[in-house]
């Protein structure tokens, strides 16, 4: 089974690391990231397969609740989980605080229950081989 794949779209500077990235990685799902509103769109309209996008809610080139709407028409259904500390984005889905990798990772497990069972029941079947021949 493949693993889920998120859209990351985070003002980080592109030239850096995304923390989120990172953390959305660590739990074993895909990562696609964008640096902008503009850029959101495009990699979204190129790569619909997605499984839900994780927004900045203060994301660079247009205010977060028309980026969502806009997401959202590219790939109807698309959940969206908005990420920052005012709660702003109308439209998202859910609503997770900045500083908060927990909270994130929660949400994306509740959205990914079935693939996310799976890859854990995968990885413990995989440990456990090593274990046996180590």
């Amino acid at each position: 089974m493949l693993r889920p794949c998120f859209l990351v779209v985070d003002r980080e500077f592109s030239s850096g690391i995304s923390s989120r990235k990172l953390v959305i990685e660590t739990a074993k799902f895909n990562v696609i990231t964008a640096y902008s509103a503009a850029e959101a769109l495009e990699t979204l309209a190129a790569y619909p397969a997605v499984n839900g996008a994780v927004v900045d809610e203060h994301v660079d080139g247009i205010d977060c609740p028309d980026l969502v709407s806009k997401l959202k028409q590219i790939k109807p259904g698309l959940a969206v989980i908005a990420v920052g500390a005012h709660g702003s984005c109308g439209p998202a889905d859910y609503h997770v605080e900045s500083f908060s990798p927990a909270s994130l990772l929660e949400v994306l497990q509740r959205l990914q229950p079935v693939a996310t069972a799976t890859i854990e029941r995968t990885n413990e079947a995989l440990s456990e081989s090593e274990t046996k021949h180590s």
